[in-house]
């Protein structure tokens, strides 16, 4: 079965370039046997062979892989530090075109939310979000912009009534949010990262990641923020040994390269 196991990895690399090596072993495979299980699949190599005949297989297999789990405003009270603290001091150091990179975006809760917050400070037209994403599906879902009543619950009520249009049981974001965002493919562990960023929002994504993995992700957002640029992590998570790769600790959730 161990033999099974890696030879699954090397597959699914060879098939989504994603590295489950990079990921916490026990968890992951708990959550990949449950999904081969719902199939009645017998094995991974079996498993493998149905990811390369089926594409509605495969594209589950993705989506359930990364791991989607969304909201706008999750934990407002961090969001309330960037909109009270940390949006201003950015705009004070390097004005008006920040660069901001929302990155492992999921749906689109977030970036978009970084949009509505960015605009108490900054006209719309003045405000770029690039957002990436491991998963295609999930990013054509951001694409769309439409979201359950429970997604949008913390959004403020100001908010809720300038950007969102009910429909049917839904909720639309307006266009002029929407074309704020730039969505592109992007996988944390292997593709280039952007330079030059002023801000980097990287929420509850990393827990599932090996401390190696996670260690080498966050040294590479150092290396992505100028001087004086923040990087916002989630509630759940923590850069153990930061000052080992140069980070300086704003508060719990923030961090920033002198």
């Amino acid at each position: 079965m161990v033999y099974d196991y890696e030879y699954f990895k090397k597959a699914v690399y060879d098939l989504t370039q994603i590295d489950l090596n990079a990921y916490k072993e026990k968890q992951m495979k708990r959550r990949i046997d449950t999904l081969i299980a719902k199939h009645g699949i017998k094995g991974y190599n079996n498993y493998v062979t149905e990811l390369r005949t089926n594409k509605s297989v495969f594209e589950e297999f993705v989506n359930y892989l990364t791991i989607n789990v969304s909201e706008f405003y999750r934990n407002p009270g961090q969001w309330e530090i960037l909109d009270k603290e940390v949006f201003p001091f950015l705009i004070g150091k390097y004005g008006k075109n920040l660069k901001i990179w929302s990155a492992a975006c999921s749906t689109g809760d977030e970036p978009y939310s970084l949009v509505m917050a960015l605009s108490k400070h900054l006209p719309l037209n003045q405000i770029h979000i690039y957002a990436t994403d491991i998963d295609k599906q999930v990013l054509e879902k951001a694409r769309s912009g439409l979201y359950g009543e429970k997604s949008i619950a913390a959004v403020p009520d100001e908010f809720k009534k300038r950007f969102f249009t009910k429909v049917g049981p839904s909720y639309q974001i307006s266009e002029e949010v929407k074309k704020q965002v730039e969505f592109k493919e992007h996988n944390l562990l292997k593709d280039v990262y952007p330079r030059g960023c002023h801000l980097i929002v990287c929420r509850n994504v990393l827990i599932y990641f090996t401390e190696e993995a996670k260690f080498e992700i966050f040294g590479r957002f150092y290396q992505s923020l100028l001087p004086g640029g923040i990087l916002f992590i989630g509630s759940t998570e923590q850069i153990i040994n930061h000052t080992d790769i140069g980070y300086k600790r704003d508060n719990s959730f923030f961090y920033s390269r002198p």
